[in-house]
């Protein structure tokens, strides 16, 4: 009976895990002007998943982030939009340690200027002038100008978002976009809203000579985002979002447009998801080479060997927390670099062994110190990178061939030649060259 209750008690621990591959631990830094109230549907969803939410204020020194440059969670929230002041421990230097670590970050904005917008920079977002939020008048809503419903748009190759996800209630700030390949957007601006202090149609006529103009300097359109995600070098994934109440309960609860209810309470999910490392998160469990014919790697190659390069690639999958073999990838790419790649060929996967990728290409007529590369950068999916180092040689001295058919010419001139010479030898050793005698019967004179 005991067994049984500690079998229970396991599985319970085991259903009610986390299902991100970083962590489970989750700090949340709220504003005093906001509660937990506000946002209950956001916080129970993460909590009902497993992750373990801790709460403190922006001024308030414990619990730490960091200790000894050692991070004390696994994922942080800032739901302090317009906090000025922070504790001694949080501050961008600090937020970059973070990320440095691989801890994920969810960052709320808003159209005040605090230390959290000016680090938005380092990630190649432009932000607006202060106090200029996004608005739109179109189309007919039953809510104010700076509260936006936006359709999301999916990116096939990289689904962040549910599909058929309704409209967003968006109320907050855009930025626009620099030219760092790691952004990824999430959710961009209406392509009829535009930033502007003020809820009227007061300056219209100047907003449209600017867009006669080509719009240099107008924050306006669809070009700009509200919603974006960035992937570090370290593999950390941080968030930007214009506004906090995307994830509050009245937008969750709300109606987007009339008869059609918000997908704020989903959207909210799957943002949350992909910040925590629950979707598109992919890793390499192994690589391996060998010769052709063979199955143990070597130390070196040599030119024009016939290399055989396999990597394996797992999927997380958040339903299980579990890796499984991901053989959906189908652009992966394997370059055989000496500073620059002397053969760059596809590494498709194989049919029968998930998760398997593997080519088989001869090694140039160049020695040097070669590598394997594989470089997988998709926004969205998690990049994959793995560099092995193998010299490849010349042949040995006894491993070029003895014999080259482009040379039978040049072997038969020389087998004729000492065929020649043994024949003449035999000739003239062996003929008769005395020379003839005087005869007898002749007389001297």
């Amino acid at each position: 009976m005991r067994l049984l209750s500690l079998l229970t008690t396991a599985l319970l621990v085991g259903l009610s895990a986390a299902t991100s591959s970083a962590g489970n631990s989750v700090l949340v830094v709220l504003e005093p002007k906001l509660s937990r109230e506000q946002f209950s549907i956001f916080f129970d969803g993460l909590e009902s998943k497993g992750y373990d939410l801790t709460f403190r204020a922006p001024k308030d020194e414990k619990p730490v982030i960091l200790e000894d440059d050692i991070p004390a969670f696994s994922h942080v929230i800032f739901f302090a939009p317009t906090t000025k002041n922070f504790a001694s421990d949080i501050t961008p230097q600090s937020i970059i340690t973070l990320l440095e670590n691989r801890v994920n970050v969810l960052i709320a904005l808003s159209p005040s200027t605090t230390p959290l917008s000016s680090l938005a920079a380092e990630f190649s977002l432009i932000l607006p002038p202060p106090n200029t939020p996004l608005i739109s008048h179109f189309p007919s809503r039953p809510h104010p100008p700076t509260t936006l419903a936006i359709t999301p748009q999916n990116t096939p190759n990289a689904p962040i978002l549910s599909k058929n996800l309704g409209p967003v209630l968006f109320k907050g700030i855009s930025h626009a976009y620099g030219e760092n390949p790691r952004l990824v957007p999430i959710l961009k601006a209406p392509k009829e809203s535009f930033a502007s202090d003020t809820e009227s149609d007061r300056g219209s006529e100047s907003i449209a000579d600017a867009v006669e103009k080509g719009g240099e300097g107008l924050w306006a359109g669809g070009s700009m985002g509200v919603v974006s995600g960035f992937q570090t070098v370290s593999g950390a994934r941080v968030t930007w979002v214009g506004g906090v109440d995307v994830f509050g309960d009245e937008f969750a609860n709300a109606e987007a447009l009339e008869g059609v209810k918000s997908g704020n309470e989903q959207f909210s999910k799957d943002v949350a998801a992909w910040t925590f490392q629950e979707s598109l998160v992919l890793r390499i469990a192994n690589t391996s080479h060998h010769l052709l014919g063979e199955n143990y790697p070597r130390d070196h190659y040599t030119t024009k060997d016939e290399i055989v390069y396999s990597i394996d690639i797992d999927r997380f999958d958040a339903k299980t927390s579990t890796w499984k073999p991901y053989s959906g990838i189908t652009d992966l790419q394997l370059e055989y670099t000496m500073l620059d790649p002397h053969i760059r060929t596809a590494l498709p996967p194989i049919k029968g062994a998930p998760g398997h990728y593997s080519v088989t290409f001869r090694a140039p007529d160049r020695h040097g110190v070669f590598k394997f590369v594989v470089d997988y950068k998709r926004k969205g999916w998690t990049h994959l990178h793995s560099a092995i180092v193998v010299p490849l040689v010349p042949p040995r001295h006894d491993g070029y061939p003895r014999f080259l058919s482009s040379a039978w010419p040049y072997y038969a001139g020389a087998i004729s030649t000492s065929i020649g010479f043994v024949i003449f030898s035999a000739l003239w050793l062996g003929g008769d060259v005395r020379e003839k005698g005087k005869g007898k019967g002749k007389k001297a004179e």
